[in-house]
């Protein structure tokens, strides 16, 4: 097969960015950088309300959208980081009025800070992109939305399949028969979140160890290695791809949120079942990276995951010396030396996200962001977090293209 190409877009329509691709698509999905709610003609933050600015970042989403030729309906998930959590109900009056159809997975989490001063949310998107990218051919494949009753109900959908991956809904520790939250600690809140996963899987033929990358959100970042020990208990022999993230506060004044995607061999219609038994996940470690408990990349199909990398020198495992620059550098090395030992660059990569414990720090990142790319940029989604593990000051993991594939 001739190699699939990666192809970047960008709309008048929504705002520009000079660190940053509007839309990357890759095979099957467009990976659509977060939009803060910027009118695109004025560069000006639109309203004083979240509704407003809500309404605004999802006319962007749109607007990019619809400039390939796609509409809001194709979008599989949404991830919405909010200042304020008490804002979800008004941002959700205005969210439902951009489908027609079944609404996406969805993970809402508040953050310390977003990138422009007066912002109140910023959203971005996973689009289905059932044409493919240059070579491919364009299939009319079938986005398949489920729900269970084994797993908590809300307006999004808990999976939302499309070709070779399913989506979940950012799953809260919430029992599905009383739908409230289960008592305990971040131990019993993470195994609750955790079941919610794998019913939702078992509904839909798939189990735990399909999944192909994990995020998992803390309200108290001194709850990791607690957390990490009830994930080794349901991933006992494979572990994904993971990245934890600091969050200032989550829904329903939970401790833990978990979001996953997963792999999913049979794919989407018209694409066959059989396919099932051809595709693997491949997951790598490298000497060349820090070492972690956990996969540095998990492959499948035509995607890469690669976990949130830390600016630790690989030799020692210890902070690298310097401030946020240093440290950038250091994370988009680390990513580049995994890359590297998969025999992949940086310009595959199709979405980069970044965590600052300083949002003002990202100017300084900025410097040094673009020299690690030589061809069209990432989509980039970036958030501010109040502590990052090892007391980092910066994170950073990204998604890229595959375009080999998974083999059988």
């Amino acid at each position: 097969m001739s190699e699939i190409k990666k192809n970047s877009r960008n709309t008048e329509n929504a705002p520009k960015s000079p660190f940053s691709t509007q839309t990357v698509a890759f095979s099957h999905y467009n990976n659509i950088s977060a939009q803060l709610p910027i009118d695109p003609k004025t560069g000006e933050i639109v309203g004083n309300t979240v509704k407003e600015q809500a309404k605004q970042c999802l006319t962007n989403i749109q607007a990019i959208v619809e400039s390939i030729g796609h509409v809001m309906d194709d979008a599989v998930k949404l991830t919405v980081f909010v200042k304020n959590i008490s804002d979800i109900e008004a941002i959700e009056e205005v969210y439902k009025t951009f489908f027609k159809k079944e609404l996406p997975t969805r993970t809402t989490v508040a953050v310390a800070a977003l990138p422009l001063e007066g912002a109140l949310i910023q959203i971005d998107a996973l689009i289905s992109n059932g044409e493919g990218t240059t070579p491919q051919k364009a299939l009319d494949l079938v986005k398949v939305t489920r729900n269970t009753e084994k797993a908590p109900k809300s307006v999004n959908a808990q999976t939302v399949a499309f070709s070779h991956y399913n989506n979940i809904s950012a799953q809260l520790p919430i029992d599905p028969q009383s739908g409230k939250i289960v008592a305990g600690g971040a131990a019993e809140q993470t195994e609750q979140c955790l079941k919610n996963i794998q019913a939702i899987l078992e509904s839909i033929g798939h189990v735990m160890n399909d999944v192909v990358k994990t995020n998992i959100f803390l309200k108290n970042l001194s709850d990791a290695e607690t957390v990490n020990g009830v994930l080794a208990k349901f991933f006992p022999n494979y572990v994904p791809a993971r990245t934890i993230i600091n969050a200032a506060a989550l829904p329903i004044d939970a401790l833990v949120q978990i979001d996953v995607a997963v792999s999913h061999g049979d794919g989407t219609p018209p694409q066959l079942a059989e396919d099932a038994r051809f595709l693997v996940i491949e997951a790598n470690n490298t000497e060349n990276a820090p070492k972690v408990p956990y996969s540095h990349t998990v492959a499948y199909s035509h995607y890469n995951h690669i976990s949130g990398q830390l600016p630790l020198i690989p030799e020692t495992n210890q902070i690298v010396g310097g401030g946020v620059k240093e440290q950038a550098e250091q994370c988009l090395n680390n990513i580049r030396a995994i890359l590297e030992s998969i025999d992949h660059k940086m310009d595959d990569v199709v979405k980069i996200n970044i965590q600052l414990k300083n949002i003002e720090d990202l100017n300084a990142v900025n410097e040094i962001y673009n020299l690690f790319f030589n061809g069209d940029l990432p989509a980039r989604t970036v958030i501010g977090v109040s502590a990052i593990p090892m007391d980092a000051l910066i994170q950073i993991d990204a998604v890229v293209s595959n375009s080999e594939g998974t083999p059988a």
